[in-house]
């Protein structure tokens, strides 16, 4: 048989045994299967009824996200379509809190997770970057399908979640980030590569640990580490031109240098800093809607001065300045951080690293604060917002105290630290302390509280960045901006905002019910490519026609309003990629996407 011959015939078998017991009886027959296979041919309705009793059978939450992971690898759209139908449930088991477990264990369960494929993305060492275009030849080769890929997230392991350097064992971040961009807002999952720098680690833990499986040696000094990141992102850029690389949990100081050096010149984001920054500011602006008293009466107090939190800081900077026309001063004049060594002002006494200097205050006089307390009582904050990944900073006596301090006003309060192990306090504690007057947001999921007087029973607000990165991965990947601007990621913050229903918003709810984050994802990638196209930075000539012509008619010249037109976001909704339904149309769009000239 032909080299030809042998790829279809490749072909077919590969995209049978996806299929698995949905297989028709004819596609048995072509591979020669007649008695080597059970003879019912099912459904996927039952394919997924199996699969998800088998899940449900598990004891713990890292058996569980084994088991998805073994399955997205053996039948990736049965893994997608129960993902979607049991979105609450599936998402904390493949990405927070359960993926945080995952990643402490993941040397010693490896082999485990993805036991029918040889790799699940890129591990590329100090030295790969020396023949960085060989390491993406052999990606080339290994993929079972000949596309390349539109979307990476890529990290070095060494700030993974709150549980800082895990080196190798982070690449279970970029893997299920990127599950999550199919899931929330259908990037095809045949064109998303996980990457992981493996350029050592400083946790002489992994060091010593005889299955560690990544570099045993320390980190680079930061030259080095610059140098060999930018081989692997030109290379990237210049394989792949039209990817767009999302940056992942690395260090505060390198998670601002590579965002600075490279934002203009390759399509590019940061997550930690700007995700973070956009999925909060849209609960923010809800939150603010409800607490009483005029937003430039806002006082705020972070606990946190990492990327995140500076990350946060800029974009709620950013409402006071482009959504209330309350001048910049003024603006930066209503935030103050606290990390820690305590209230980060320009006499503290210590050398503060770059990103704090903007921070830090100049009008403290003699006035220094050693603790969260003090400072409290010194700022006497209207809304206080963790990213501390300290587990309960805002402790009881805080929280109470917060509510004594806002008699006139619904105090917010965000605890955005991940995972939950260091989450600054949960929903009950902040209701309870402040009689359920709190506004409140978490980076984690908790469950709903039901007052034990009234038994009413309330819905917290999660700020997860799952409810904005997908969609500016997919509004970047759709138009191809030259570069992602603070005011398109400001769009999709108000669109976030505007995104709740009328029963959410009569609810007090801060963000839309995550069930909906499909819809929710294609208004604010809908509004990334209106903004980015208002802005004149969109490649793609279709998208520039499409929102030129369609322009919606409240929206104000020089407004950053989040807003877009029907024919906009029915685009986006067709561009979506989405599991199949059917074993039949499975098969029609698997031949199709590997054998592009039979169709």
């Amino acid at each position: 048989m032909s080299e030809a011959g042998d790829s279809r015939r490749n072909s077919i078998e590969l995209i049978g045994a996806k299929a698995g017991t949905a297989m028709p009886a004819e596609m048995r027959q072509a591979l020669h299967l007649r008695g080597l296979v059970p003879t019912s041919i099912e459904n996927f309705s039952k394919q997924e009824l199996r699969a998800y009793q088998q899940l449900m059978s598990k004891s713990t939450n890292l058996e569980k996200y084994q088991f998805l992971a073994a399955l997205r690898c053996l039948n990736v759209n049965l893994f997608f379509r129960m993902l979607l139908n049991h979105f609450r449930d599936i998402v904390p088991l493949i990405y927070t809190p359960t993926v945080g477990e995952a990643c402490l264990s993941y040397s010693h369960i490896y082999p485990f997770l993805y036991p029918f494929r040889t790799s699940v993305g890129l591990f590329i060492t100090l030295d790969d970057t020396d023949c960085i275009d060989t390491v993406i030849e052999n990606y080339r080769r290994s993929m079972p399908e000949p596309i390349d890929p539109e979307i990476t997230v890529i990290t070095d392991g060494s700030r993974i979640l709150g549980l800082g350097d895990l080196g190798i064992n982070g690449m279970g971040i970029p893997i299920g980030k990127l599950q999550l961009y199919t899931a929330a807002a259908g990037l095809n999952p045949g064109r998303t590569l996980p990457i992981m720098l493996d350029f050592g680690t400083n946790n002489e833990r992994y060091l010593n640990d005889p299955l560690y499986l990544g570099t045993r040696e320390h980190r680079p000094d930061d030259k080095r580490f610059y140098e060999a990141a930018g081989r692997v992102i030109s290379a990237l850029h210049y394989a792949f031109p039209g990817l767009l690389i999302q940056f992942e949990d690395f260090s505060t100081e390198h998670a601002f240098g590579l965002l600075e050096y490279w934002r203009k010149k390759t399509l590019c984001f940061n997550d930690d800093i700007q995700g973070t920054g956009c999925v909060i500011l849209g609960g923010f602006i809800s939150a603010v809607e409800q607490a009483g008293i005029p937003p430039g009466d806002q006082r705020i107090l972070f606990v946190g001065a990492g990327s995140a939190g500076v990350g946060v800081a800029k974009q709620l900077v950013d409402y006071f300045i482009h959504e209330l026309k309350i001048p910049e001063p003024q603006a930066q004049a209503m935030f103050w951080f606290v990390d820690s060594h305590g209230l980060i002002t320009a006499n503290r006494g210590d050398a503060l690293p770059h990103h704090k200097l903007s921070l830090a205050r100049q009008d403290n006089g003699s006035t220094q604060c050693a603790t969260i307390e003090e400072a409290l009582e010194y700022v006497k904050p209207t809304a206080l917002i963790g990213l501390s990944t300290v587990y309960k900073a805002f402790s009881e006596k805080i929280l109470t105290r917060m509510n004594e301090i806002n008699t006139n006003a619904r105090p917010i309060i965000f605890p955005l630290s991940n995972p939950e192990t260091k989450a600054e306090c949960s929903f009950e504690e902040a209701m309870r302390c402040t009689n359920n007057r709190v506004l409140f947001a978490s980076g984690t999921a908790f469950p709903e509280y039901t007052d034990p007087e009234t038994c009413q029973v309330y819905v917290p607000g999660q700020g997860n960045n799952m409810y904005t990165f997908p969609a500016i991965g997919l509004g970047a990947v759709l138009c191809k901006p030259s570069w992602i601007t603070d005011t398109m990621l400001f769009a999709v913050s108000k669109a976030l905002a505007n995104s709740r229903s009328a029963d959410e918003k009569a609810a007090g709810e801060l963000y839309p019910r995550v069930e909906r984050i499909r819809d929710v994802s294609a208004e604010l990638a809908a509004a990334f490519v209106t903004q980015a196209v208002r802005e004149g930075l969109v490649k793609e000539k279709h998208w520039v026609d499409v929102v030129s012509a369609n322009m919606p008619e409240n929206m104000q010249p020089g407004h950053i309003d989040g807003l877009f037109s029907r024919r906009v976001l029915g685009e986006v909704k067709t561009l979506m990629w989405r599991p199949a339904a059917s074993v039949e149309q499975y098969i029609v769009e698997a031949i199709t996407t590997i054998n592009p000239d039979d169709t």
